[in-house]
């Protein structure tokens, strides 16, 4: 069994979303689990003469409520993403750092990822230096692309002086944050830390760049059906934006403040496929370890997992990859654990991927229900598991497998289970 004295067990005590389908993390997950999907076409810009014209977006969001207003005016999207789920999960928890003594603070840290940061500042100072000149580029912007303000930011918010750290790893990016928190925690560097993710990639260059790339799915006349993974009519992916933040803290931590767990983070591992800037390696083989060896890092056996939240992207590489992937790392059991992916409903987040899917991970453990993958209705044959189509099922659910595999062939998995205090 992993390490069992409660300082060292990191457990999830609150959750915060900020996603296409829902701006906080109880209608996120009850339309996750009604397979409402968040594609539509894109609405930040006018996508007219893109060859791809539809995106998951976050609609109705007010920055504002998150931070003050001139600093929101300031600061990227990104970070208004990372700031609004990190108060909504700091609220959720119930933790109360204006209460904490200086020194306590010092043991509080952030890990918020992402994949790309403030794409915005990038591409409208470079448009305000041709246009104006140098002198008229913000002072600010810098600070707003840089990405590892999202972390920084909520850290200043609650004055949390232990480590804040961001990684940048592409699509496995915030499921990596999983990893950080749990080893502050056991190593007992931290007793609170503020995980996630947050990415907004919804802007010309980026749709324009994917789309001739040939990751992102045509289906401008059909956005609801576009991503559909492990169909056999899938087309690519589509690209979403969004974040997310759950508190980690240490069992003894969360136990003497009264706080509920709603999951433990028990293990996790991290591999690289060295092969490919964007396609995974074919036969999965560094996927497959990933899998293997956070299975070996948590003490669980291929049969005590009960729902894999998979990657999922709906490209017509990952999803045949993922599926002999898995196969590889749970041999027999392979077909008869349940999967899905988030991705048929929210689209791809780049670096908010893993966020999403921890989280529909902690909502399944919690609820006991496992959501579907939206769209899947033909299946493809060479993705021949139990990929959960259409409609969420009722299901015992004691402990999930995270995937997280990002561009580059950086892997993730990280592996979470029902709390036993």
């Amino acid at each position: 069994m992993p390490e069992q004295d409660p300082a060292r067990r990191a457990v999830v005590t609150g959750l915060g979303a900020v996603m296409p389908i829902g701006n906080d993390f109880p209608t996120y997950w009850s339309n996750l689990v009604a397979g409402v999907t968040g594609t539509r076409r894109i609405s930040s810009f006018d996508p007219s003469g893109f060859e791809v014209q539809i995106a998951a977006e976050v609609l109705d969001f007010d920055p504002t409520k998150a931070m003050d207003p001139k600093m929101a005016r300031r600061m990227s999207r990104f970070i208004h993403f990372a700031m609004a789920a990190g108060k909504e999960a700091v609220a959720d928890s119930g933790i109360d750092f204006a209460a904490m003594s200086e020194e306590q603070r010092d043991r509080v840290g952030v890990v918020v990822n992402t994949g790309g940061g403030g794409i915005e500042q990038i591409i409208d100072g470079t448009h305000t230096h041709d246009q104006k000149g140098p002198r008229f580029v913000s002072a600010f912007a810098i600070p707003a692309l840089s990405g590892s303000m999202g972390a920084a930011m909520l850290s200043m918010e609650y004055k949390l002086t232990g480590p804040v750290m961001t990684q940048v790893a592409a699509c496995a990016t915030s499921v990596i944050a999983f990893h950080d928190a749990l080893r502050l925690i056991r190593t007992g560097e931290c007793d609170v830390v503020l995980t996630g993710g947050s990415e907004a990639p919804v802007w010309p260059m980026g749709v324009a760049a994917l789309a001739n790339m040939g990751a992102l799915s045509k289906r401008n006349d059909s956005p609801e059906t576009a991503s559909r993974p492990f169909d056999g009519t899938r087309d690519g992916f589509v690209l979403g934006e969004g974040g997310g933040v759950v508190v980690v803290e240490s069992l003894a931590h969360a136990l003497e403040r009264g706080a509920t767990p709603l999951a433990e983070i028990i293990g996790g591992a991290l591999t690289a496929d060295a092969f490919h800037i964007s396609a995974p390696e074919p036969t999965g083989r560094g996927q497959a370890r990933a899998m293997t060896n956070a299975l070996r890092n948590a003490e669980v056996a291929p049969n005590e997992i009960d729902y894999i939240v998979a990657h999922g992207t709906s490209t017509p590489l990952n999803d045949v990859t993922e599926t002999r992937a898995i196969k590889a790392a749970y041999g027999d059991y392979a077909k008869k654990v349940a999967i899905s992916s988030p991705k048929s409903m929210i689209g791809h987040l780049v670096g908010a991927a893993g966020i999403a899917s921890c989280l529909a991970a902690v909502g399944a453990i919690r609820d006991q229900v496992i959501p579907p993958t939206a769209n899947l209705r033909t299946q493809d044959p060479e993705c021949d598991l139990d990929y959960t189509p259409v409609t969420a099922r009722k299901a015992k659910i004691e402990t999930v497998a995270v995937n997280g595999f990002g561009f580059g062939g950086q892997n993730a998995v990280t592996i979470f289970r029902a709390i036993d205090a």
